[in-house]
């Protein structure tokens, strides 16, 4: 059986913009815009190294980019490995699976201790971001 939790976000997370979202089990279904992401701008995402800094921790099928982490699981094959619900739950709040994962939550104001000044209240990507680094890691099947 599922559990189903709304989550939703608190009332000052949806005063800075952050749209409510259902996890059911290990994942969140639905879009966070009700629309899919692009995949090309989710790329550019996750290769650039000032927006998503997925690289920092994470190594991948990238031959071009120097420097790849290795602290995190390979991000190829994580279209395979993990639904797209499964995705976005990681992306959104890696720690709603594993609690003392480093894996920074890229949707998420509350409950964050030791942010800089001119980042609280703002999520690290937004929901568009969001879905378009989804909709990109949905395509890495090998």
């Amino acid at each position: 059986m599922v559990a189903t939790l709304m989550l939703g976000a608190s009332a000052s997370a949806r005063a800075q913009g952050v749209r409510p979202y259902t996890v059911v089990g290990d994942a969140i279904p639905a879009s966070l815009t009700g629309a899919p992401g692009d995949p090309e701008r989710g790329l550019k995402i996750v290769t650039n190294r000032q927006v998503g800094l997925c690289l920092l921790c994470h190594s991948g099928p990238y031959p071009e980019e120097r420097f790849q982490g290795t602290m995190a699981p390979t991000l190829a094959g994580a279209g395979t490995r993990w639904s797209e619900g499964q995705l976005r739950l990681r992306m959104v709040d890696a720690a709603r699976i594993s609690p003392e994962t480093i894996m920074p939550p890229y949707y998420r104001v509350d409950g964050l201790t030791r942010v800089a000044p001119g980042f609280r209240g703002k999520t690290i990507l937004t929901a568009e971001q969001i879905e378009d680094v989804v909709a990109y890691l949905k395509t890495l099947k090998n």
